[in-house]
């Protein structure tokens, strides 16, 4: 009997589908300590695993983790610019690109960037902008491209102390590192360094001053270079949250240095005996 070139056979042993059901997101506390044993209204930011040079092909490259946030970093360039048309000759240029790893989240998704991505890239281009000197590096072009390979809350805040930690480790000259930290506003309430479940949560009893805050800060210099908000929150909330945001800069400063001073230590030649 001939058989059937283009049908698909089914698996010899199957399972049942229960067995793949996605479970069902963990609901955040709305009041008391919070799932992971931080504490609310405070600057209780997660710890933060911080690694530097683990991409060789990749001019400069960093790792980040913050509880189960992870996020992978690589600067290539400085590098001959693509579209000259485009270029300031007097001034170098930089793109920026972030993309979710299609495992990275609970509804699994595509490697084609769509608009989330495309807001976290502008958002993230604009961030590291003001920390570089590009006036060093004229008709020339420097490549960021960062990966988040599991979403576990504030990717985007990461996402700018990744990129910045690449950079430094390219050799990129700055002025300054570049930080992020975030918070999620819950009326007179708020959680920094939000999780996914909190930054999820939606507080049905429609009350005031319900939204999410980012900030991108250069600590030696004390500016912001970037700053992202969503939701509904009055004027005053939101110069707190923004001093809020910049105190969780300030505690995670002295993680990244140690990390920068480390990777140029390894980096470096040896001590001479002499």
């Amino acid at each position: 009997m001939p058989t059937d070139n283009k049908r698909v056979r089914g698996p010899e042993l199957s399972q049942s589908p229960a067995l793949f059901a996605c479970k069902a997101a963990p609901v955040a506390p709305q009041q008391g300590p919070r799932a992971d044993g931080r504490q609310r209204d405070q600057v209780d930011v997660r710890p933060v695993f911080v690694r530097c040079g683990l991409v060789s092909q990749a001019k400069g490259s960093a790792y980040i983790e913050a509880g189960d946030t992870k996020l992978m970093c690589c600067v290539y360039g400085p590098k001959e610019t693509e579209r000259k048309d485009e270029t300031d000759m007097k001034c170098g240029r930089l793109t920026t690109d972030m993309r979710f790893a299609p495992f990275s989240c609970p509804e699994r998704g595509s490697w084609v960037q769509g608009s989330q991505d495309k807001d976290f890239s502008l958002m993230l281009h604009e961030s590291l902008q003001p920390a570089l000197c590009l006036h060093k590096y004229p008709r020339s072009q420097i490549d960021v491209n960062v990966v988040v390979l599991e979403n576990s809350g504030s990717v985007l805040a990461h996402a700018v102390t990744c990129a910045s930690l690449a950079l430094a480790d390219a050799g990129i000259e700055m002025y300054d590192l570049v930080l992020g930290c975030s918070i999620r506003q819950d009326g007179g309430s708020y959680v920094a360094d939000p999780s996914y479940a909190e930054e999820t949560y939606c507080s049905s009893d429609g009350a005031s001053d319900q939204g999410r805050l980012t900030v991108a800060f250069l600590p030696s210099l004390n500016q912001i270079s970037g700053l992202q908000s969503d939701g509904e929150m009055s004027a005053e909330t939101l110069t707190a949250g923004v001093r809020t945001c910049i105190e969780g800069c300030y505690k995670l400063y002295p993680v990244l240095q140690q990390a920068l001073i480390k990777a140029v230590r390894k980096a470096g030649p040896p001590p001479s005996e002499s």
